[in-house]
């Protein structure tokens, strides 16, 4: 970003509070969506089906998670139960009510997710930190079994798995079998991009400040009038809410149909890995987490086949792991804030060049 704030004025408190004040920011803006837009006329549809979407879909579980480690300050391991519970709740909701937009549903599913987590974020009022981390732990484990031993949450079917139904918006499908990587793009693009806005506007308002005065001292917090058991259940259920949107799109726009297993705690560590290694408190900390931890692996295949080295897929996933590990324990030491905190340095530090803006 080769360009400084000075002389550009503000007239107006909305323009002086606007999510982007600077000029160059909301030209780099229109850039980044132009380009977003035009990826799927010039990519390959496995691109498509296995980068980006996965991509997109990683980005809000790890904005789900920010919000609520990051802003609010609350440790969670669940987060991939909360997904599994939107996931399987949406399949009910596309069984009960077929006639539904499948988008309204993935959409609704959130709110289930949400009343679970408000559930198990109760403890969160009388305990935090590890102690905390541990009752989230617990949630995740507890949802798994439910997963497996209540036949009714994927319709008795025998393999025990949601197998997700064609359906379509103005006749083109987006979900099943037929649809195409092409419009299931789109739509998870539109979804993440809509609940960014959303989670942006929250977190610059008074309760995002609300959730960052608790993180950073909760008896201050208390003090001054913030009612922690509104404060840190909201948290929980925003949380919990992106999180099982995620969890929805995940099965029923990249796997095609999903197990238990495609929930467990694994799920719940990747995610965290993501919101770590992009930055806590930051929403384009989580974009940039989830690219790397995803791409990570991918690059690690197709770099050496580019100059002739191939490496076995068992041993892409270990170097892959201990690349990830690495980092994580480098950015827990050396800069808590990940990826997102460099890149803001890095702004800085480019910005003492001579250019006029």
């Amino acid at each position: 970003m080769l360009y400084r704030e000075v002389g550009q004025f503000k007239t107006t408190y909305a323009a002086d509070e606007a999510i982007f004040p600077i000029m160059q920011d909301r030209v780099g803006l229109a850039v980044i969506a132009a380009v977003a837009l035009l990826i799927p006329f010039v990519a390959s549809n496995d691109f498509l089906a296995s980068i980006m979407i996965p991509f997109f879909i990683f980005t809000l579980a790890a904005i789900g998670l920010n919000i609520l480690t990051g802003y609010a300050g609350q440790l969670s391991l669940g987060t991939g139960a909360f997904m599994g519970v939107g996931a399987y709740a949406c399949y009910k909701l596309t069984s009960i009510f077929p006639e539904v937009n499948i988008v309204v549903h993935i959409l609704l599913s959130g709110f289930f997710a949400a009343a679970v987590g408000v559930i198990f974020g109760l403890p969160s009022l009388r305990i935090k930190g590890f102690y905390l981390a541990v009752a989230t732990l617990a949630a995740q484990f507890f949802l798994e079994w439910c997963f497996i031993r209540i036949p009714w949450l994927y319709n008795n079917n025998i393999s025990g798995a949601i197998e997700v139904p064609t359906r379509d918006i103005l006749g083109i499908n987006i979900t099943g079998p037929a649809a195409t990587p092409f419009a299931r793009y789109y739509v998870c693009l539109g979804i993440v991009v809509g609940m960014t806005w959303l989670a942006s506007n929250l977190i610059r308002g008074r309760i995002g400040r609300s959730w960052m005065m608790v993180r950073d001292m909760d008896i201050a917090a208390e003090l001054m009038g913030i009612k922690m058991l509104n404060t840190k259940l909201l948290a929980f259920a925003v949380s919990s809410f992106y999180c099982g949107v995620a969890g929805a799109m995940w099965v029923f726009f990249f796997l095609g149909a999903a197990e238990p297993s495609a929930y467990d705690i694994n799920m719940s560590f990747r995610v965290l890995f993501m919101v770590i290694i992009g930055g806590l408190g930051s929403l384009i900390g989580s974009y940039m987490g989830a690219a790397f931890i995803w791409c990570l692996p991918v690059l690690f295949r197709d770099v050496p086949d580019l100059i002739g080295f191939s490496i076995e897929s068992a041993k892409v996933e270990q170097i892959s792991q201990m690349v990830v590990g690495g980092l994580i324990i480098a950015f827990l030491i050396l800069e808590p804030h990940g990826v997102a905190r460099l890149w803001q340095i890095g702004k800085q530090k480019l910005r003492v060049w001579p250019f006029p803006y």
